[in-house]
């Protein structure tokens, strides 16, 4: 569903800021694989992220999404591959619109529209019906404006969003990092029922290393722009976080130094 082929990034490359955030990624994902990846502060998490999504071009390498090479598509065009959920729950919405309207954005994303009457009653009971899902009562707001709303249920709204048309590849940039713990875990719950209930293909990047192993099928260590582990199956649910930095500083030579994900 994803193949990433020797993917290179440099930043302000020929000055004296030159960085290169990916060296030489190589990464396949199987239809209905959920990855979680972790790494520390600068480690390329984000910045692959967004090479995948298009928001920057690679200097060398391909991307493929479902066999097709988008390395050289604009943001846009590969929106219609991509459902995307980001660390700020502002991001995800339309803050003066109200709730159905929201759903019917991301409803009808990639389709061609006409002039009938925007939202239908029929439309508003399927709101309905799946926001009921969600176990935040927001079945009965739908003419609310979302940013009445809190942060957790904004993101709660962003998550069905962005798997309402099943996208061939779920991304979430830490989603989580910017609510409470407790709210965190709700989201992350939901997260994971909706990625199993639709078959969905997942890459999240995540800063805690509890939910990287609690999370998924797969587990993905970066550090200083390259892919240092790749644990799967049996050995991902036998995995600990004292085994997985044993596991870090045998692969890298370094010990794993950021505290975030440390004290999480």
């Amino acid at each position: 569903m994803l193949r990433i082929d020797g993917v290179y990034k440099v930043f302000n490359p020929g000055t004296v800021n030159q960085k290169t955030a990916l060296r030489n990624v190589s990464l396949t994902m199987k239809e209905g694989d959920f990855i979680t990846l972790i790494g520390g502060n600068g480690a390329g998490k984000s910045t692959l992220l967004n090479c995948i999504a298009g928001v920057y071009g690679v200097d060398k390498g391909s991307i493929n999404i479902a066999e097709v090479d988008v390395t050289k598509l604009t943001e846009y065009k590969r929106a219609a591959f991509l459902g995307r959920v980001f660390q700020d729950p502002m991001m995800g919405t339309a803050s003066d619109m109200i709730l159905e309207e929201n759903l019917a954005l991301a409803l009808r994303r990639g389709k061609a529209r006409g002039l009938r009457w925007g939202i239908s009653n029929k439309e508003r009971e399927v709101y309905r019906e799946l926001l009921s899902h969600l176990g935040l009562g927001l079945e009965h707001r739908l003419n609310v404006k979302v940013k009445l709303l809190s942060g957790g249920q904004r993101q709660a709204i962003t998550l069905l969003m962005a798997t309402l048309n099943k996208p061939k590849v779920l991304l979430l940039d830490e989603h989580t990092a910017a609510l409470d713990p407790k709210t965190a875990s709700i989201v992350l719950d939901l997260t994971e029922r909706l990625i199993h209930e639709n078959g969905l293909t997942t890459l999240m990047v995540t800063h805690n290393m509890r939910d990287a192993i609690r999370y998924g099928n797969r587990l993905i260590m970066m550090h200083d722009g390259r892919i240092f582990l790749d644990i799967q199956g049996e050995e991902k649910k036998k995995l600990t976080v004292e085994e997985l930095l044993a596991r870090f500083g045998s692969a890298s030579g370094q010990e794993f130094s950021y505290d975030r994900a440390l004290l999480s």
